[in-house]
């Protein structure tokens, strides 16, 4: 019966997502005018916050979004409307997510290197603050004097529970740069030291990792924040850590259109790890980011060029390491699937081959796909990199100055696809603004001391420090 469930679930999420492709390139939105686009289903993201609440049933949690998985304020207000809260981990994404709506007392600010500044606005706004290290923990002790806030503060561990398969993406292995290691020596006496000589400090924050790491894993990372907030408690003689942060790293299927696993899955090793998590004794906070999007999303781009080299057929599309970055160089361990449509936006229906798929960047790695069996690519078709809803084209790289690629939302309401413009795509205006064009002249230092042979010369640039200023 789950098995009949999940074969039409992807099924209408592959019949969802070729209409919407047909329907972009029938209005323009991707073709030979706008060569590469992002896609998100504003539906399925909806659809995301559901499966997520469900599973978490009547236990007591604020579920924030990671808005580094798709920092764009339209995204990010979506969900606000759909009662979700938002991690943020810069005053750029602080700033985001306070345009977007969100309440102060529903955004969590995680970093490891904030600054007395960012603190001190984030204190002054009244946003939960995971601190880093003990450092960062007399730096909030010393704002606190003298200036009172109605921030929840917690600290940020290790619990050193081991590296998922991707390192890059772990961060509770041994030397792992996040939060304070807590089975080096000595360390959890000063967490507990910590905690005894700052009774403001409430939250305990811990997160194992996201794509590469097993539940299991997850689920023994917590378990160490559990039983160390119990510590804590004891000493306290009192119920000091109110909640625990268990951060999100549910991982992503990039397989197949099925979603495996499942926030349900999620859960059911929360129960296992820690029977006790979902009892009432602490609030919890999750900060889920790839695993609401991913799915629901997808990059477009067009075929320019194809040509044979060493016996390899090459397709030159739009979509490269400026969006793919991650995929591009780190190929075995963010490969994505690459969907084939014509230039009218049908599936492509086409012998195959195999074949690369390569990006527009001046550098020849850049390819998103490798030896690939698809339909046999020509100019005009559309390739479609998918599940790519979170951190690809929402993170473009600026390489060769690529334009950043519009973003458009969709919803389908009965036979219509309906589009809203998330982000333009960017101009060769905003590119060359970027680039510094109106200091054009700024490096054409002449003397001072100048010959009446330069007196036409352009004066020299001056030098101006600017006062750094708080976005809010």
């Amino acid at each position: 019966m789950r098995i009949a469930q999940v074969d039409q679930d992807t099924d209408g999420r592959r019949q969802q997502r070729d209409r919407a492709v047909r329907e972009a390139v029938r209005s323009g939105l991707i073709g030979p005018a706008h060569v590469a686009a992002g896609f998100l289903d504003a539906d399925g993201i909806q659809e995301s916050v559901r499966d997520l609440r469900r599973a978490f049933g009547d236990a007591p949690v604020l579920h924030t979004f990671a808005a580094k998985a798709a920092p764009l304020v339209p995204v990010l207000r979506l969900l606000a409307r759909s009662g979700m809260g938002c991690e943020v981990a810069s005053p750029g994404e602080l700033a985001q997510a306070v345009a977007a709506g969100f309440p102060p007392e529903r955004i969590v600010l995680d970093s490891p290197a904030k600054t007395r500044a960012e603190l001190a606005d984030a204190l002054a706004l009244g946003v939960a603050v995971n601190a880093d290290n003990f450092p960062e923990l007399d730096r909030i002790g010393e704002l606190l004097a003298v200036s009172e806030s109605t921030s929840v503060l917690g600290l940020r561990i290790n619990p050193q529970v081991g590296a998922g398969a991707i390192d890059a993406m772990s961060t509770a292995s041994l030397s792992s740069k996040f939060g304070v290691p807590l089975r080096d020596a000595g360390a959890r006496k000063r967490i507990l030291e910590a905690f005894a000589e700052r009774p403001w400090l409430t939250r305990l924050h811990v997160h194992v990792g996201s794509q590469g790491c097993s539940l299991e894993l997850i689920g023994r990372g917590v378990r160490a924040a559990y039983e160390l907030a119990e510590e804590i408690n004891a000493m306290a003689g009192r119920q000091q850590v109110t909640s625990l942060d268990i951060g999100g790293g549910l991982p992503v299927n990039f397989d197949d259109d099925e979603i495996r696993p499942t926030y349900t899955d999620y859960v059911r090793q929360l129960r296992a790890s820690v029977p006790e998590l979902l009892g009432g004794r602490y609030d919890l906070v999750t900060e889920f980011g790839r695993s609401l999007v991913a799915k629901n999303g997808f990059t477009a781009a067009v075929v320019e060029y194809t040509k044979d080299a060493g016996g390899r057929r090459i397709a030159l599309t739009h979509a490269g390491a400026h969006i793919a970055t991650r995929t591009v160089f780190m190929p075995e361990a963010w490969p994505l699937r690459i969907a084939v449509y014509d230039s009218d936006g049908r599936p492509k229906l086409a012998p195959e081959r195999v074949q690369d798929v390569a990006g527009p960047c001046c550098f020849a790695g850049d390819l998103v796909a490798r030896g690939r069996k698809l339909p046999e690519l020509a100019p005009a078709d559309v390739v479609v990199l998918l599940d790519t809803g979170g951190y690809y084209f929402s993170s473009p790289w600026s390489y060769n100055s690529l334009a950043r690629p519009a973003v458009h939302g969709f919803t389908a309401r009965e036979s219509d696809i309906r589009f809203a413009a998330v982000r333009p795509e960017q101009t060769l205006v905003e590119i060359l603004a970027e680039s510094g064009v109106d200091q054009a002249d700024a490096l054409l230092f002449s003397d001072v001391d100048s010959t009446p042979a330069h007196a036409g010369t352009p004066a020299p640039a001056r030098c101006v420090q600017t006062e750094a200023r708080s976005w809010h």
